[in-house]
């Protein structure tokens, strides 16, 4: 058994096979994950329910395990910023959040270099975060 707060094997096995600059994209419940995943990336379902597990829950544990050096989400049609992004920046503080337009983040989180996807239950709109994995010191 493990003592640290991070215990999923396969998201384990996952970040422990990435290195610096894989990315992980952590998933809302609107995200088509089985048409938009890249054919490096690991799919992980964490969708229990409606509303469970949050994007914002599993980025909490996520952050105890990996360095991250960017985060990009995805731009409103309407250009309103979502009040999960400021979810996102207390959860990662003094890092701006990228912001690219919608079919732009399918793109790069499609891409070879992502290694996970998660997909969560979470419920709120534009809820996707792409996590780039920094270095560890």
């Amino acid at each position: 058994m493990l003592k640290q707060r991070l215990i999923h094997p396969e998201i384990l096995d996952a970040l422990a096979s990435a290195g610096h600059g894989a990315r992980v994209l952590i998933a809302d419940g609107n995200y088509p994950v089985s048409t938009r995943i890249g054919d490096n990336a690991q799919l992980v379902f964490l969708n229990l329910a409606p509303g469970k597990l949050t994007v914002t829950e599993v980025l909490d544990i996520i952050l105890t395990a990996i360095p991250v050096e960017d985060a990009i989400v995805m731009e409103t049609n309407d250009g309103v910023e979502p009040k999960i992004y400021q979810e996102f920046r207390s959860l990662l503080p003094n890092m701006p959040l990228t912001v690219l337009p919608r079919y732009e983040f399918y793109e790069e989180a499609s891409s070879e270099d992502t290694c996970l996807v998660i997909a969560t239950g979470e419920g709120r709109i534009y809820a996707n975060i792409l996590l780039t994995i920094g270095v560890v010191t």
